[in-house]
């Protein structure tokens, strides 16, 4: 029997979303952190409310700016980026996204998105000269940040039922697709189908150790598991508009499984 080969050492972010250190998604952050460590790889976790992380961009995140100039938010986090003087908050994230392999993201649903505090590290750390933006590669294909992957760890208190074709909340994949393909693929990183908890409002104990025994397989598959098929924006499939050419699609498809290539 020819023995399995070790498993490459990768680097991977994790970054925790609640207010509450005994809540269900700090539980399973740190069983995602001790889990991965457990198989070798190195973690760093950014518990966004333990850091006290500032969600709202302002003129603060540009130390450089002159206060009597209208201050152009694209332009002044590109200058930043370029000088290399964002503030040291943003800056210490980018640097861990950049030194990342994969980018795991750990929060509940709240009101079908993420939290207010999630969004506004993304506002903040995804900026214009970081992660996008003239000089760097086009959205939605091979980007400036390429190479890296990203799990999205979901809890929700719903049925997952509900979150189907026909389930009154809609698709999961629908409500996670500005996240999903409008900030990690239009930044180049390949989402993984997220994990999803449901019903997480009356999770029992036995439910709970499944759900980690399902989410350890699938961080154990993070790096060989198939991204999302999305779409490259430089592939063909698209005209000078950025709309998708006629015909392209398996027939029957509509909606934002349009911007998805069939599998297989």
């Amino acid at each position: 029997m020819t023995e399995a080969l070790p498993q490459q050492r990768k680097k991977i972010l994790i970054v925790g979303a609640h207010p509450e250190p005994r809540s269900l998604t700090a539980s399973l952050t740190a069983f995602a952190a001790g889990h991965l460590r457990g198989a070798g790889h190195e973690v760093r976790v950014s518990d966004l409310y333990a850091m006290k992380w500032r969600a709202a961009v302002d003129a603060d995140d540009f130390p450089d700016h002159p206060a009597d100039r209208r201050l152009d938010l694209l332009a002044a986090a590109e200058e930043a980026v370029r000088t290399g003087r964002p503030a040291p908050d943003i800056a210490a994230e980018q640097g861990k996204v950049r030194w990342s392999d994969a980018v795991v993201l750990q929060f509940p649903l709240w009101w079908f998105s993420v939290p207010a505090i999630l969004k506004g590290w993304m506002d903040r750390v995804f900026a214009r000269g970081f992660a996008h933006g003239p000089g760097l590669p086009p959205p939605y294909s091979e980007g400036v940040l390429a190479g890296r992957r990203a799990l999205m760890s979901v809890t929700a208190g719903a049925p997952e039922s509900s979150f189907s074709d026909r389930g009154v909340h809609g698709r999961l994949a629908d409500l996670l697709h500005p996240f999903q393909h409008g900030l990690f693929w239009f930044t180049g990183i390949a989402p993984l189908e997220p994990f999803a908890v449901y019903d997480a409002n009356v999770l029992s104990r036995e439910r709970f150790e499944a759900a980690k025994r399902e989410y350890g397989r699938r961080l154990d598959r993070l790096f060989t598991d198939e991204p999302v098929p999305y779409r490259s924006l430089t592939d063909g499939d698209y005209d000078r508009g950025m709309r998708l050419l006629p015909g392209v699609e398996a027939p029957g498809t509509s909606g934002l499984d349009l911007h998805v290539r069939p599998r297989g």
